[in-house]
């Protein structure tokens, strides 16, 4: 598939997709999201889609769940929106790890800063 045309089909999904998900769905699972990222594959018949998902472990399983189940649903709002020969595989995916997103503030302060943490305990060096 031509890189652009990819590029546009990913960014297209990520705006119905995201639209779908936080103004058509009525489970009440289905908390908070941003689409932050959608993965296409070369041949355009995979797309992992990234959620950045507000709450704890359990409501962020929830939702996933809920966005499982709702995903045939999914599927025929975009084939309606998207004139496309093939719709791709929708696979959702959370954004951060649960564990990882109490450090992701840290991870990008030091990220803009440009210092690893051994930089930040031995500053003398």
């Amino acid at each position: 598939m031509d890189p652009r045309r990819s590029e546009r089909l990913s960014e297209s999904l990520r705006c119905e997709i995201e639209e779908i998900l936080n103004y058509e769905l009525d489970d009440p699972r289905i908390t908070s999201l941003t689409v932050t990222e959608v993965m296409l594959a070369p041949d355009g018949r995979k797309a992992h889609i990234r959620l950045s998902i507000q709450g704890d472990s359990d409501e962020q399983e929830g939702c996933l769940q809920a966005i499982e189940k709702a995903k045939g649903y999914i599927k025929n709002r975009l084939s309606e929106r998207i004139e496309v020969y093939r719709l791709p595989d929708l696979y959702f995916d959370p954004d951060l790890p649960v564990e990882l997103r109490p450090k992701a503030g840290s991870l990008l302060r030091r990220i803009r800063r440009g210092r690893s943490r051994e930089d930040e305990k031995n500053p003398s060096e």
